[in-house]
């Protein structure tokens, strides 16, 4: 990390220390701002009442965090002027701590955290085990407060439930006037591997116990991190002894010296993967020399950060609700949404599915979801964690105007699914025109050089150079691209247009030129395997269909098959052939 200057270390480092989930402002009026701020500030307070008064959580953990964070996004950018959105605690958290909870700056990645060690000695990596934070207060050691965390400065008091915290000592030995102790009220587990379990909202169990009015038997199951001694001895090693010989020995067990960004990746790879005694989310990398306890603010604790593991699941706003057409004439629905980083992607689109679940979903513009992976990284909605006051939903396609013979011509209503049409008979199994984008052949249909499926045959290269902007060269390399499509053997022109031939049938496919096929009846057609008497009734009609017998018109002036039989066996055995090695 040598040769960097000063400028340049800082700026890459309020970069790093930026969150990775700040939100650009939404384009709202003052009037509509104020709204949706008070519309999520009330919801955060009713969700605060429900989990501090009555120790219930209906809102998963993370749900709420990403909407907390929304608010203040929000906050930021219509009303700077405000204070920071903080839990509304029961009493107000009129208890004072007698040292204020900092709070740790979350690290967006392992280059970040490399920029904070360095310069720094003596620093310590722990899990960030996911619980309530707390306040032990010990004067002439007996314990004498036990506060929740409540906005860092005040938070409520909880002593009465000490009692029932085995795990929490109610004396300690010790000459000090006055330990206080700063930690985590978590729920022991056995075995917990974090990649494989999640949080398990464990937070919401504990406040749960915390809350209740009565003795629960999970305040058994409770135990103590201790991360912070504020006014304790000056190094790490000093403090762990103690709190171990007091039997807050949690914190030594999983507290371990680190030189560099890459001790710490192993340790938090490691604990991600273990089998552990609590939950976590993350770890938090602590330097021993820190201030004194008088000096903790929160939110300016520079002493110690965090680096959080990568969520299965993360929020994403909705920026606007798109429709695609497919190539048969099904309507999509998909989101755009403000980027976000999913495991190694990230994420701009996720498609919601079909225009009844979109409805029944009720997703608009602004709205606030959750995406996980499904199989082979394909981004999924999970739920809808927040919808805007005000909302504006957009109008889908007509469904009855779209079936598999639509749109074989341009239109505007028709772009979509000609476009869909166009990049299927692309791919390598159907026409094989490689190196042909999406943007070139919408580019193609905007300039009206392609006016329907097949137009594309009778483009010159300087007209595909003119339309698509390519220099002379690459046009001409695509002109032949399309050329080449002319020796394709029957059946894979048939793929092309798009008709209902399932495909094993369309393998099985003996004719070799327009008329045979198009003279199938509905026998004909129930020879080929996988075609049942419905199936076979409507490929008869398919081939009937006036546009369909437009385009096959068009394709034989073209020369397409092409009439030599020795070509065509030639075409269709290294196809074949081809084939078998893929298979």
């Amino acid at each position: 990390m040598k040769g960097f200057g000063w400028p340049l270390f800082a700026a890459v480092l309020w970069f790093a220390l930026w969150p990775a989930h700040s939100a650009l402002c939404p384009v709202w009026t003052p009037i509509r701002a104020t709204e949706e701020i008070r519309h999520l500030q009330q919801q955060l307070q009713h969700w605060d009442d429900a989990y501090y008064r009555q120790g219930q959580s209906p809102v998963a953990d993370t749900d709420y965090d990403a909407l907390q964070q929304r608010l203040v996004d929000w906050q930021h950018c219509f009303s700077a002027s405000q204070p920071t959105y903080s839990p509304q605690l029961p009493g107000k958290g009129e208890h004072l701590h007698p040292v204020a909870h900092t709070g740790v700056k979350k690290m967006r990645d392992k280059l970040a955290l490399a920029y904070w060690m360095q310069g720094r000695r003596d620093l310590w990596v722990q899990p960030k085990v996911d619980g309530i934070a707390v306040s032990l207060v010990y004067r002439h050691g007996r314990l004498v407060s036990l506060l929740s965390r409540g906005d860092g400065l005040r938070g409520e008091e909880w002593l009465a439930k000490a009692a029932w915290i085995p795990a929490i000592p109610l004396h300690i030995e010790t000459p000090l006037d006055e330990v206080v102790l700063q930690g985590e009220l978590f729920l022991s587990m056995t075995g917990h591997q974090q990649a494989i379990d999640g949080g398990k909202n464990a937070r919401s169990q504990v406040a749960g116990a915390m809350m209740s009015k009565q003795r629960v038997p999970l305040l058994n199951s409770l135990d103590v991190f201790i991360w912070a001694w504020p006014d304790g001895p000056a190094t790490m090693t000093e403090r762990l002894e103690l709190l171990s010989r007091w039997g807050l020995g949690v914190a030594a067990k999983w507290s371990h010296s680190v030189k560099d960004e890459e001790d710490v990746a192993r340790w938090r790879n490691r604990w991600f993967h273990a089998a552990l005694p609590f939950v976590t989310d993350g770890v938090v990398v602590h330097q021993s020399l820190r201030p004194a306890g008088k000096n903790w603010l929160p939110g300016e604790g520079t002493w110690a950060v965090a680096w959080k593991y990568q969520p299965p699941e993360v929020s994403a706003e909705v920026l606007s609700v798109d429709f695609p057409v497919g190539r048969t004439g099904k309507i999509a629905t998909v989101l755009n949404l403000q980027p976000v980083q999913l495991d190694d992607k990230t994420v701009r689109r996720v498609n919601v599915g079909s225009l009844r679940r979109w409805q029944e979903s009720d997703i608009v513009a602004g709205d606030v979801i959750t995406l996980s992976l499904a199989g082979q990284g394909i981004p999924r909605l999970e739920r809808v964690i927040w919808r805007v006051a005000e909302r504006h939903y957009p109008q889908p396609p007509d469904a009855s105007r779209y079936t598999p013979l639509s749109c074989y011509t341009f239109s505007a209503e028709c772009q979509k699914q000609l476009l869909a049409k166009l990049r299927w008979l692309s791919q390598k199994t159907v026409l094989n025109i490689s190196g042909v984008e999406r943007g070139t052949w919408l580019r193609l249909l905007e300039t009206g050089s392609v006016t329907h499926l097949f137009s594309w045959l009778t483009l010159t290269p300087e007209q595909i150079a003119a339309a698509t902007g390519l220099s002379p060269e690459r046009a001409g390399q695509l002109w032949h691209r399309f050329n080449l499509t002319r020796q394709q053997p029957l059946r894979r022109w048939v793929d092309a247009l798009g008709v209902s031939l399932p495909r094993k049938a369309l393998k099985s496919l003996p004719d070799q030129q327009w008329e045979s096929l198009t003279q199938r009846d509905v026998m004909g057609w129930q020879a080929l395997p996988g075609v049942g008497t419905a199936l076979a009734k409507r490929l008869v009609a398919q081939f009937h269909d006036a546009r369909v017998q437009a385009l096959i018109v068009f394709l034989k002036q073209q020369g397409i098959p092409v009439s030599s039989m020795l070509g065509m066996g030639i075409v269709e055995n290294r196809q074949t052939e081809a084939e078998a090695q893929r298979q």
